[in-house]
């Protein structure tokens, strides 16, 4: 396959960047759009050029870290992480456009890495449970009810890619902190601290500068793992539930 690549340079944050285009041969059907990336800076690198800085990590669909904006939609047009992404959703020929996750509470670091360290605050604030429980109990000692272990695997396959950020054109974090507050509130072990998680996360979620949701389901659509719309729905309700709590509790 021969392609002409469009990739965003931008040498740091602190300057302007813009699209530089690239032309790439010999690439195979089978590469993943990561290896194809590696093609290009292995050209770069030959020719004297700079490589293009892009995250990557595990390449296994994991890890979240090898989030790009392709041809305008957040990981590309298969709904998979761009590493599991491979050539053969392409055609020969083809003019792709590689940028960077576009939100303001993400900033551009180099090319097409961005500074997604908001996420690790959100979930810093309450996406954790510190009740101490010593040694791993054995697997039947608390009954959690199936329909509520299986709402919270659904919600605990967020990997924090931020393309749900990057999808929604509001910038919004909704869907990531909704699947972060509901994978534990739902479980028995999360019980203690239920109300204060939804009320520090989504707290910590407005002070880094996402947007609003309006609820337009992109970040769903984009979503990877599949994390469900009425996601959100469920941790507005605990955030309802928490605040009503905290209002009876202060008066």
């Amino acid at each position: 396959m021969k392609l002409t690549l469009r990739v965003w340079r931008q040498k740091n944050a602190a300057t302007d960047g813009g699209m530089a285009t690239y032309y790439v041969d010999g690439i195979s059907e089978d590469m993943s759009f990561l290896e194809m990336l590696d093609t290009l800076n292995e050209k770069l690198i030959v020719e004297g050029e700079e490589p293009v800085a892009f995250d990557h990590d595990c390449r296994e669909g994991i890890c979240g870290a090898c989030s790009l904006v392709i041809n305008g939609d957040a990981h590309g047009p298969e709904r998979t992480t761009t590493c599991q992404l491979h050539m053969r959703s392409f055609e020969d020929g083809d003019t792709i456009d590689v940028e960077p996750w576009r939100a303001a509470a993400f900033p551009v670091v180099k090319d097409l890495v961005v500074d997604r360290s908001a996420f690790d605050r959100i979930i810093g604030a309450g996406g954790y449970i510190s009740a101490p429980t010593g040694a791993a109990p054995e697997a039947h000692a608390t009954p959690v009810p199936k329909p509520d272990a299986d709402f919270a695997f659904e919600h605990a396959e967020c990997i924090g890619c931020g393309a749900c950020v990057a999808a929604c054109p509001n910038g919004s974090a909704m869907l990531f902190t909704s699947a972060k507050v509901n994978h534990l509130n739902v479980l028995p072990q999360g019980a203690p601290e239920r109300e204060t998680r939804v009320l520090d996360m989504v707290a910590q979620m407005d002070d880094e500068g996402f947007g609003g949701c309006t609820l337009t389901g992109e970040c769903a659509t984009a979503c990877p793992k599949g994390i469900p719309l009425p996601s959100i729905a469920a941790m507005n309700k605990e955030y309802l539930r928490a605040t009503l709590k905290a209002g009876k509790v202060g008066r």
